[in-house]
């Protein structure tokens, strides 16, 4: 996404660590040049401001909820591969068992739905 103007921060970068900017989780410098961005350019600052709405709303729905002490490392961890290019770990991310490969990834476990909403593979043996 960009305005089509030049600035100081590409669109791409500002976009690339808007959570960051978020969370307030990056040097002061850096927020200093993300805000810069945002006073010039405006679909970055309703991009901003659309996730920001976001944030709250989850904050609000899911706040109470307990989250498991690893999961920010998970996460954190898939977003870097993902970053990185590779769209598929070389395992799982929140079980640590080994990524399924191949015909493997596509067969449901025995006795779970081949499709969200199909029916199950028992159902299917019965309906013969």
């Amino acid at each position: 996404m960009s305005c089509g103007k030049p600035h100081e921060t590409d669109c791409s970068e500002v976009l690339d660590h808007l959570y960051e900017y978020l969370d307030q989780e990056m040097p002061e410098a850096d927020r200093k040049k993300l805000a810069e961005h945002f006073d010039e350019c405006s679909p970055c600052l309703e991009k901003y401001g659309l996730e920001q709405a976001v944030k709250k709303l989850v904050k609000r729905c899911c706040g109470r909820d307990e989250v498991p002490t690893d999961l920010r490392s998970k996460v954190m961890g898939r977003i870097d591969l993902i970053r990185s290019g590779e769209t598929r770990p070389e395992r799982a991310v929140f079980d640590g068992a080994p990524a399924a490969q191949g015909a493997q990834a596509a067969a449901p476990a025995p006795g779970e739905d081949a499709e969200p909403g199909g029916p199950s593979a028992s159902a299917r043996r019965n309906a013969r």
